[in-house]
């Protein structure tokens, strides 16, 4: 997110109000997503395709030293090396970062050449590049002969003169020819020291090491893989060896090398380290685009011509960074989507994303030139992923907000958006569990966990999967009563100036007239509730009554404030730090009838996204006459 980490000092559990709204819930699921697939006949480990990119030199400079040559071929032996008998592979895209080319009938390529670039191939439907050790796809060569700048973290080491040729092995998979697909997309991991990335291994990675529906697809993390320390990269590979498929990576504004002093280097020790800044790859009927959408330094002449971001307007004594796409990018993104059949599904992933709702008004937080990439995907099926605002958002085709229209002048989404949350959620804070990871509620009072595509053909349908929990769970429920709301001011102004003891909640689910007289509301947090999504209530076996959502997303402003806060998170993040669920596009409400009687009560909560997948919650209250 941005570059103040909000943290909290202490770290501590879901309380009883989080635990009766979730714990002990029941769920039901109709049409249920392809989870946890049945684990296959062999594991991801013993087929694996291991091997790596065929760099070959000679004494001398290559003929041309501005172009560089190569083949994509076969790979039959599995050894990375290209051998006469393996035959190349024709009609697939090689790419040096700006231009685009196609192989030939011999699998050949031949790309001009400049200092800095990253040479790359597009992984085609039916092939599998090769991955590490670490299940870290291999599928791209650096060219920078003098090698970075001195940066803290190493940056790229010097790669010497142009090799005579650069070879790029692939294997038939009839993992990625298949036209239905789980992809992984994993946001903000951001690990700070070793304790987070022991926290990272026994919640999120821990879920995906017990998957093995991902193989052909992958894991894509999408950006502030660690969190400014790269030295962790090291740590990061060593969590993907235990995951079930290729991993790749997106550089994120807590990977950047913050000593570089110009965009060219900023994530040099990154693309050493990880994957290219930006790319592309195709499994089954789907062409992902992975974006960097991440410039540091912004500068002046660039990012602010137009007024709107004067933070980037003194690079060498205040650097930051901005959402924007550099020239180069821009221009392999309109040749690589030229060369994409327009039968495909296109995933437009990033970490800074295009647009989003939590950051709704912001020209830093969002993707300066996001007109221009609508316009290159125009009567696409398309759909955006990203990461960065540390919360859950599932944003549909036609949904709006103010703040996009007056910043960027968008009216509405041309296609699905999803921020896919945070395997870090809220920084990793709160009480770490009996599982060993921390409870970590997001800005949007969300829970912490992965988000998974499930493609068949070119359609697809997101799934949010909580840390440590099934696919069932996808709702929070909570008590939004005056004594909340009155509550959350008082709390809010103690934090701010403490003076005395802190202000006391007292049990969230008990409710008494006063309460039930001034508009008391049952809250339903419905993480990828989106719309076309619907949330009923049945109080105590009686009619089944809708409830109403919060945001409407018909270009209003951003709700804000104690009356459309998640109850359930903000106690929690008001007494024990980190961020406040003021505000979400996924939360939904019940006004409870004044009439109730005193007494025990049950609430069933039945969520139905629009799918058609039904999940059911359930929450125990209770009237009292008088507090």
């Amino acid at each position: 997110m941005s570059s103040t980490r909000v943290r909290s000092k202490l770290r501590v559990a879901l309380t009883t109000l989080t635990t009766v709204a979730v714990a002990g819930a029941t769920a039901t699921v109709v049409s249920a997503p392809a989870a946890m697939a049945t684990r296959s006949e062999k594991t991801w480990n013993e087929t694996a395709y291991r091997g790596h990119v065929e760099v070959l030199r000679d004494n001398g400079r290559p003929a041309d030293p501005t172009v560089l040559t190569g083949r994509v071929f076969v790979d039959r032996d599995r050894d990375s090396v290209s051998d006469r008998r393996e035959r190349g592979l024709a009609g697939v895209e090689v790419s040096n970062g700006r231009d685009v080319v196609t192989t030939d009938r011999d699998g050949r390529y031949r790309l001009p050449v400049y200092d800095n670039m990253t040479v790359f191939v597009t992984q085609p439907s039916g092939y599998q590049v090769p991955v590490d050790e670490f299940n870290v796809a291999q599928f791209h060569y650096h060219h920078l002969p003098e090698g970075s700048p001195e940066l803290r973290y190493g940056g790229i080491a010097p790669t010497g003169p142009l090799p005579a040729a650069v070879n790029f092995p692939l294997v038939e998979s009839t993992l990625t020819r298949s036209q239905e697909q789980h992809c992984v997309i994993a946001g903000d991991l951001q690990t700070y020291d070793q304790t987070e990335v022991g926290y990272a291994r026994k919640g999120a990675i821990n879920d995906l090491a017990r998957r093995h529906d991902y193989q052909g697809c992958g894991s894509l993390f999408i950006g502030d893989v660690v969190g400014d320390d790269l030295s962790l990269y090291p740590d990061v590979k060593r969590l993907t060896r235990l995951t079930n498929g290729p991993a790749r990576f997106l550089p994120g504004n807590h990977d950047l090398d913050f000593d570089a002093t110009t965009a060219e280097h900023s994530f040099d020790t990154f693309r050493a380290q990880l994957a290219p800044a930006y790319y592309s790859y195709d499994v089954g009927n789907v062409h992902v685009l992975a974006l960097n959408t991440v410039r540091y330094p912004c500068t002046p002449e660039v990012d602010n011509v137009d007024g709107t971001r004067p933070s980037c307007n003194d690079p060498v004594n205040q650097p930051r960074y901005a959402g924007r796409l550099d020239e180069n990018q821009l221009k392999w993104l309109e040749r690589d989507l030229a060369r994409v059949d327009r039968d495909k599904l296109v995933v437009v992933a990033s970490h800074i994303g295009l647009l989003n709702f939590a950051d709704e008004s912001s020209p830093i937080h969002q993707v300066a030139q996001v007109r221009e990439v609508y316009d290159l995907l125009k009567r696409r099926k398309a759909v955006a992923v990203a990461g960065h605002s540390h919360s859950i958002e599932n944003l549909r085709a036609g949904d709006a907000v103010r703040g996009w229209r007056e910043v960027y002048g968008v009216e509405g989404l041309p296609f699905p958006h999803i921020t896919a949350g945070a395997i870090s959620g809220d920084w990793y804070s709160g009480e770490v569990t009996g599982e060993g990871y921390p409870t970590a509620l997001q800005r949007d009072g969300g829970r912490p966990g992965i988000l998974t595509l499930d493609v068949r053909g070119s359609s697809f349908k997101e799934r949010f999967t909580v840390t440590g929990e099934s696919d069932r769970v996808q709702t929070q429920l909570g008590v939004n009563s005056p004594t909340y709301r009155e509550w959350y001011v008082a709390r809010g102004e103690w934090n701010d100036e403490p003076q005395g003891p802190a202000p006391e909640l007292g049990d969230p689910h008990v409710i008494d007239r006063a309460d039930l007289a001034g508009r008391t509301w049952l809250t339903t947090n419905f993480f990828m509730g989106a719309t076309g999504s619907t949330v009923k209530v049945r109080i105590d076996g009686g009619g089944v009554r809708p409830a109403i959502r919060t945001q409407q997303m018909r270009g209003e402003s951003q709700l804000v404030g104690p009356e459309w806060s998640d109850p359930t998170a903000a106690a929690q993040q008001l007494v024990h730090g980190g961020s406040l669920a003021d505000r979400t596009m996924h939360l939904w409400r019940f006004e409870l009838p004044a009439d109730l009687a005193t007494g025990p009560h049950r609430a069933v909560v039945t969520a139905t996204d629009s799918y058609g997948r039904v999940f059911t919650d359930i929450l125990s209250f209770r009237v009292v006459e008088q507090r």
